[in-house]
C-alpha cells in the first residue's frame, strides 16, 4: 500500500527582512535575481542594506547566510555615513558654500538665494512640507546648467561632441556615458565645490574618446582639465557624505 504525505510548503521569501545589530533593528531589502549564482549581501552608500537570492535559493538558506555575515554587516553599517533630509532650518552646501534652508511660505515663486542676518540661505516657497520637492527640482535645474556648461567646454578641447545631459538620482555613480555621445549625471554634484563637478565633467567627456579606464582614458581626462586630481581626491574623501543630502526626495 502506498501513502501519500503532503509535501512541505516552500517558505516564501520576503521582500524585507530584519537583523538586530549594534541594539537596533536594521531593515534589510530582499531581491531574487535570475543572473545571481549564489548569496550575496551588499551595503549601498545609503539606504537599507541588500540581501540578493539566486533564483533557485531558499530562504532558511538565505536566513543562514545572513547570520554568517552579521559581524560583517555590523560593521559596515556602522561606517554608513547619515542622511541630510532637506528641511527647514537645515544647513546644505551649494557649490561648496553651507547655506541655510527657509521655507518661505509663499504660495507661489523659485527657489532664491539671499542672506538672513549675515547667514547665506535658499528662500524655498510654500510650507515647509513643500521643501523637499521643491528644493530639489531647483538643484536639478542649477546642475543641469553647470554641468552642460562644463561638459561642452571639456567636449570643445577634446574635439567630441555631447548629444545630451541629463540628471540622475545614482545612489553609487557620480556620472556615465553612452557610445552615442549621452551623458548622466547625477544631479548632488552641484552641492560639491565647482572645480569637484568639473572633474566628474572632464572625466564623464573623457569616454566620449576611449570607453573605457585605460591610461589613455586618463591621459584624455588630464588633457580636457590639467587640475583633475583635485577633485578626484575630494569625491573620495567626501563623496559619501554628499550622497546622503536630500536622499528621500531622489
Amino acid at each position: 500500500m502506498n501513502f501519500l504525505f503532503p509535501r512541505k510548503k516552500a517558505i516564501e521569501i520576503p521582500a524585507t527582512t530584519e537583523l538586530v545589530l549594534d541594539g537596533r533593528a536594521v531593515t534589510i531589502t530582499v531581491r531574487l535575481s535570475v543572473r545571481a549564482r549564489s548569496y550575496r549581501l551588499t551595503v549601498p552608500h545609503h539606504g537599507d542594506p541588500v540581501l540578493t537570492i539566486p533564483k533557485s535559493g531558499h530562504w532558511p538558506e538565505a536566513q543562514g547566510f545572513l547570520e554568517r555575515h552579521r559581524g560583517w554587516l555590523e560593521a559596515r553599517v556602522k561606517r554608513a555615513a547619515p542622511q541630510t533630509a532637506f528641511a527647514d532650518g537645515e544647513l546644505l552646501p551649494l557649490r561648496g558654500v553651507p547655506h541655510r534652508i527657509h521655507a518661505t511660505g509663499r504660495p507661489r515663486g523659485r527657489v532664491e538665494v539671499s542672506e538672513i542676518e549675515g547667514e547665506l540661505s535658499l528662500l524655498v516657497p510654500g510650507e515647509a512640507a513643500h521643501i523637499p520637492r521643491r528644493l530639489t527640482e531647483w538643484l536639478k535645474a542649477e546642475a543641469q546648467r553647470d554641468l552642460t556648461e562644463r561638459s561642452e567646454h571639456h567636449a570643445r578641447i577634446l574635439g567630441v561632441e555631447v548629444k545630451s545631459v541629463s540628471m540622475r538620482s545614482q545612489s553609487t555613480r557620480w556620472g556615465s556615458c553612452s557610445s552615442s555621445g549621452s551623458l548622466n549625471y547625477n544631479w548632488r554634484l552641484i552641492l560639491a565645490p565647482p572645480h569637484v563637478l568639473d572633474y566628474v565633467a572632464a572625466h564623464e567627456v573623457a569616454h566620449l574618446v576611449h570607453m573605457n579606464h585605460s591610461p589613455q582614458f586618463w591621459a584624455a581626462t588630464k588633457r580636457a582639465l590639467p587640475d583633475m586630481e583635485r577633485g578626484k581626491a575630494w569625491l573620495k574623501a567626501y563623496g559619501k557624505v554628499l550622497m546622503g543630502y536630500g536622499l528621500a526626495a531622489g
